[in-house]
């Protein structure tokens, strides 16, 4: 089976933030969990580099935008080696061969397309009109941004996305477009009760000069949201490469909240637009807070995921954020509380199952190991959960199995067994906790795959491997980690 997974593409006008590096192991689950079952899979991660913020941004720092797009983009990439992701493209809205394909996308729906005088209120934060309900409803101040929309009249390209309202609905509300979890199925169905408007595509050059050109329109740029959407097929060589042909529709598309409009309404409407199947899976996920209070600039608060890992390891820092975040939620990090997971769940409990068990079998059995079963096939249970993005439930499952494992060794007390002589009954001990941990690192392939690599080697085949040091040394706060 082919599946083709996508996280949404960060906007480089600042450097990697919590939130992305959290998507990005998400998405890595997905493709490492898919893999794990036999499939064929791209992963698909990159950076989203046209719009006047951008423009705005370099100008302030006395860089090019294509200047600080580089700089910015480079950060992504590296945040997600440190993270480990397993991703096979990285795509840049400004790779030539994006706004190529992009421009090739805009004439090939243009009986969809028609310009005019537009009135609007715009943010400049998010880079995006809005109605005039949404507007009134929010007393004329962009809640995410905490500055009023500003009235903008201009003529520009508009999109008939009030012509594919309807069919949305269809797709979404018989799960053939399955929107998941399902307070933002519901949130984006009310939307669409209210009823799509068109929407602008393309803003004057004048205004904003840093995009992609519409065809046969040199007062005109294509619209930043409308073009980096299309990045999830431009990657896959639309409308003429084979990865197109065997890898869409998406089986996974991970997005935050805060765009979840552009993704489950006007997304879908350009597929349909261009008589493309629309994604299987939508997974829209929360926001992170820190100590309790929504990340800002003007409180100071953002913490910079490179930090965590520094202090910790990757492994640390997927499994904290797809563990202790809820998948279906918001969720908070604190330094207190990633150094309590590190000390509790990883370091006493998986730490000390892996290495009470390698010195008994390296003091009891002399480091010998039964077979490896090559049969392992990942946990039905589990599996759901994954497929369902609930990574926290999935992960508990599996946590629930390291928890049984140590009760089980203080159960049936294999040093005691040595000391009376029952060497029959201490090999069984000791072998049923080998094969409880090669599971274990089986079932965390997806999750925390360098761990699940060195408990795999410590157990491997024949001869125990015994490391000299733990799998988590114990860690204390300090000042300096955690400003």
């Amino acid at each position: 089976m082919k599946t083709f997974i996508t996280s949404s593409i960060p906007y480089v006008n600042g450097p990697p933030h919590l939130g992305h590096a959290m998507e990005f192991t998400m998405v890595d689950v997905l493709a490492r969990y898919s893999r794990l079952k036999g499939d064929e899979v791209i992963l698909s991660i990159g950076t989203d580099e046209h719009g006047g913020k951008i423009a705005e941004k370099a100008e302030s720092m006395n860089l090019t935008p294509i200047e600080l797009a580089n700089k910015n983009s480079q950060e992504f990439e590296r945040l997600a080696k440190t993270l480990e992701i397993s991703y096979d493209r990285f795509i840049r809205t400004t790779d030539k061969d994006h706004e190529d394909r992009v421009q090739k996308i805009w004439l090939s729906i243009k009986d969809d397309l028609y310009k005019k005088q537009y009135q609007g209120w715009y943010c400049p934060g998010d880079e995006a009109f809005f109605s005039e309900a949404v507007v009134k409803r929010n007393n004329n101040i962009c809640p995410e941004h905490n500055r009023p929309y500003e009235k903008v009249i201009e003529e520009n390209y508009f999109f008939k996305l009030s012509k594919y309202n309807k069919q949305i609905q269809e797709i979404i509300t018989s799960n053939q477009f399955l929107v998941i979890p399902e307070t933002k199925r519901n949130e984006i169905l009310s939307l669409l009760d209210e009823g799509l408007e068109d929407i602008s595509v393309s803003r004057p050059k004048s205004k904003i000069y840093w995009g992609i050109p519409v065809p046969d329109d040199d007062s005109q740029v294509i619209y930043v949201w409308f073009e980096a959407l299309l990045n999830y097929i431009t990657v896959l060589g639309f409308p003429d490469k084979q990865d197109f042909k065997d890898y869409w529709p998406a089986s996974y598309q991970v997005v935050g909240k805060d765009i979840i409009r552009f993704h489950a309404a006007i997304w879908p409407a350009i597929l349909m637009s261009l008589k493309v199947a629309t994604p299987k899976k939508l997974y829209v996920h929360g926001f992170i807070n820190v100590d309790n209070l929504k990340m800002s600039k003007s409180l100071g608060n953002s913490v910079d995921p490179f930090g965590i890992v520094d202090k910790y390891s990757a492994d640390t820092f997927r499994y904290y954020f797809l563990r202790h975040i809820p998948s279906y939620d918001d969720g908070n990090f604190s330094w207190e509380s990633i150094n309590e997971v590190y000390n509790s769940d990883l370091g006493n409990e998986l730490g000390n199952a892996v290495q009470r068990t390698a010195v008994m079998v390296q003091n009891y059995l002399n480091g010998e190991l039964p077979d490896i079963d090559p049969k392992l096939k990942y946990d039905q249970e589990i599996s759901g959960l994954i497929e369902d993005c609930r990574f926290d439930k999935a992960l508990e499952q599996i946590w629930l199995r390291i928890k049984n494992l140590n009760q089980f060794i203080e159960e049936q007390k294999p040093w005691q067994l040595f000391k009376t002589g029952e060497q029959d009954k201490l090999s069984e001990v000791l072998n049923s906790q080998i094969n409880s941990l090669r599971y274990i690192a089986y079932l965390l392939k997806p999750f925390m795959p360098e761990v699940s690599d060195k408990i795999s080697k410590t157990f491997g085949d024949k001869l125990l491997s015994l490391s000299k040091q733990t799998l988590f040394p114990r860690e204390e706060l300090d000042q300096h980690a955690t400003s």
